[in-house]
């Protein structure tokens, strides 16, 4: 019998910026946390992802306060999680560093979403999507602010993951 973890599978990767933080003037930046409008901004992201009917088996969170804030108000909005990872290598990571973790997910999860900071989710977005001339795609490399969310679907594993290997399903900001 063939192991699971072999097969082909359709995936969904989703890629959240964190929603939009307190000012960094005041605090150390691991502790800021989100704003009123990143709160209303988080909440409206989650209601997008549960109009999309997506559920993640696994989420990847930075341990910063902002994007566990984040995470909590897509939650809170009825985005459901098998389980949580926060991982301080999501933290101010780049694309490379990003991929890295990804590439630990269980072979069995088929939606992963990963909360995390600019510019590496950004970069990670625009270095996976397949090349495409679409006006989402446009955008995703051109501005990715806060509460920015790519949706990819892929079928390689998690392991194998790299450049141009997922197609976006979908690029939003949703706001609050």
């Amino acid at each position: 019998m063939a192991d699971p973890s072999d097969l082909l599978i359709d995936r969904t990767l989703v890629l959240l910026r964190h929603a939009k933080a307190v000012p960094p003037e005041t605090m150390p930046d691991l502790e800021r946390p989100l704003s009123d409008r990143g709160r209303a901004d988080a909440a409206a992201a989650g209601r997008y992802l549960v109009a999309q009917g997506i559920e993640a088996d696994l989420v990847l969170c930075s341990p910063s306060k902002r994007t566990r804030e984040t995470w909590k108000y897509v939650a809170e909005a009825g985005v459901t999680a098998t389980d949580v990872w926060y991982d301080k290598r999501v933290y101010n990571a780049d694309s490379d560093e990003l991929l890295d973790v990804i590439h630990e997910a269980p072979a069995e999860a088929r939606t992963v979403i990963m909360v995390g900071h600019g510019p590496g989710i950004p970069w990670l977005a625009d270095e996976l999507a397949l090349d495409g001339t679409s006006p989402e795609r446009v955008e995703l490399s051109q501005k990715y602010p806060t509460t920015g969310l790519a949706v990819l679907h892929l079928t390689c594993r998690w392991a194998d993951l790299s450049a141009n290997e997922a197609d976006l399903v979908s690029f939003v900001v949703p706001r609050g």
